[in-house]
């Protein structure tokens, strides 16, 4: 019987699949971090108070990308490239979803409405982020390989949300709330679609590499692709709501240092 423990309890036993999944892990973590790192030092003069906390932020993601590369060498693995078919973020971008890289890449302040697009943006993903962390834990937060790392990962995606949540009501507030509504869905949308190719992507890689039977892997894509059909249905609308957070300034502290064994 196909269920989420049995799936990933295969690629992490197997080292190549492991090889795989960490490498793409730690690339998205990555490259999180260096647009967040962009971010902060591109905020407008007006907004310079949400400077520290993206670059809190992307340091978390920093630190997400090493967690992934230290349980590659604990295994005594090497990362591995990162098929463009399974580039979440850069899928994203190509999509017009989020702040280009080349926009990052000029030494010129962003606006205002680009640090909602980039937290309304940030929402979204951050959701996605923080559902399949808690999935982990579940199922893997007592792993004796890598239980220490999912939680504490978990941990710092609730928290990214939470941030999202806090600053996107604020600017709502402050007369934001129509763009934020227009950002958020236009971001849900293509995000799903997004999650549903990389992830019948990444599968794909998965079953040539632990040598599915067609029948598994076509029940796989099938799962995948109705999980897209009940989001596009009305899934999305759980990406696009705000609400006053449980954990209040959660990016207000200092990250907690990396552990990459469990």
């Amino acid at each position: 019987m196909l269920s989420a423990r049995s799936l990933f309890q295969e690629i992490v036993g197997h080292d190549d699949s492991f090889q795989l999944f960490c490498s793409i892990a730690a690339s998205g973590e990555s490259q999180g971090g260096w647009e967040n790192a962009r971010i902060a030092a591109l905020v407008p003069d007006g907004m310079r108070h949400l400077a520290p906390k993206i670059t809190r932020h992307g340091a978390d993601e920093d630190k997400h990308g090493r967690i992934f590369r230290a349980l590659l060498r604990n295994r005594g693995l090497a990362p591995v490239p990162v098929p463009p078919e399974t580039d979440y973020t850069m899928l994203l971008e190509r999509r017009g979803i989020g702040l280009a890289h080349d926009r990052l890449r000029r030494e010129q302040a962003l606006s205002e409405r680009d640090i909602v697009v980039y937290l309304a943006h940030s929402r979204v993903t951050e959701q996605r982020a923080s559902e399949q962390m808690v999935l982990l834990v579940n199922h893997f937060g007592d792993h004796p390989e890598i239980g220490r790392a999912v939680r504490q990962i978990s941990g710092d995606e609730d928290n990214h949300l939470a941030y999202c949540h806090e600053e996107l009501l604020r600017l709502a507030r402050a007369g934001h709330g129509r763009t934020i509504q227009r950002v958020l869905r236009e971001s849900a949308l293509a995000e799903i679609a997004v999650y549903r190719d990389v992830s019948l992507a990444v599968m794909a890689h998965m079953g040539r590499l632990l040598r599915w039977p067609a029948p598994k892997a076509a029940a796989l894509a099938a799962g995948i692709r109705g999980v897209y059909a009940y989001e596009r249905f009305a899934g999305w609308h759980r990406m696009v709501g705000l609400r006053p957070p449980e954990r209040r300034d959660a990016l207000g502290s200092a990250p907690a240092a990396a552990h990459g064994r469990a």
